[in-house]
């Protein structure tokens, strides 16, 4: 049984081949401004290196907020059950999830099985999700990929920065600048103003010791660390965070086909007794 998940989310499309219980293939590149492109670019770069075709897939799964354009999946599911049933999958232990992505962030709770049993969303606001480190890093000129290790450099105090209004936080953040204040401490505290606004979404799903982060942001070593640190946990990532979505949409298709193939049976049975 070979499905196809796929994730479209605001910043990156993400695509993944999983055959049975074994991922053959992955792929993930920005998100452009049409979604069935991105959808259909990087699905192709995922099944290219699988060595297969579209029309070899079993059953296709689309989830993300461009899910829905998707013109080759046969469903669509939230991404919220997407990413519980994709950090079930890599931590069967898990059950409390944050999953960290460029316009927003979600703290979920799921069972034994990563079906969602609670969840908060943060709102739309660049403040609360991986889309505010992006601005930190373009107001203090540096890379994206660079930000969380030089916000563990801070030899002095970090700065006081918003949590609740990217606008705010970046007029503060030029402030500082203008004072001459070390990036790496204006990054310091970037990272703990983000680290403030989740830990209060987590603890309303109740927190766990089996933690894990998925999306973007768990790629950030600055903001991993003190989560880590202000919750005395320490947290699980998978070898790439940014594709658990996208598994769990192939682990959904495989369990659908499963539970179509078991109603046919039983309904062959039935007509033969």
């Amino acid at each position: 049984m070979i499905t196809l998940g796929v994730d479209i989310g605001s910043l990156t499309g993400k695509a993944l081949v999983l055959k049975d219980n074994e991922i053959l293939a992955w792929d993930l590149i920005l998100t452009g401004p049409d979604s069935v492109e991105t959808g259909t670019s990087v699905t192709n770069n995922a099944l290219e290196k699988a060595g297969l075709k579209l029309d070899q897939m079993d059953f296709i799964v689309s989830t993300g907020y461009g899910r829905i354009v998707i013109p080759f999946a046969n469903k669509n599911v939230s991404e919220i059950s997407c990413h519980a049933k994709g950090a079930n999958w890599f931590f069967p232990t898990a059950r409390t999830i944050l999953d960290m992505g460029g316009q927003d962030c979600k703290a979920i709770r799921c069972d034994q099985n990563g079906k969602v049993e609670n969840f908060i969303m943060n709102d739309k606001c660049a403040a609360g999700a991986g889309r505010s480190m992006g601005i930190v890093a373009e107001l203090v000129d540096i890379a994206l990929d660079d930000l969380g290790g030089l916000s563990l450099e801070a030899k002095g105090a970090s700065v006081p920065i918003s949590s609740t209004c990217v606008v705010f936080a970046r007029s503060e953040i030029l402030s500082y600048l203008r004072k001459g204040v070390p990036k790496s401490e204006i990054l310091a505290g970037a990272c703990e103003a983000l680290v403030s606004r989740v830990v209060g979404q987590l603890k309303r799903v109740a927190i766990e010791e089996d933690f894990v982060i998925s999306g973007g942001i768990a790629k950030n070593v600055g903001v991993v660390q003190r989560l880590e640190k202000f919750l005395k946990i320490k947290a699980k990532l998978c070898f790439e965070p940014q594709i658990v979505g996208a598994l769990g949409a192939a682990i959904f298709g495989r369990e659908l086909l499963t539970k179509r193939a078991g109603k046919k049976r039983t309904r062959r049975k039935r007509a033969d007794q």
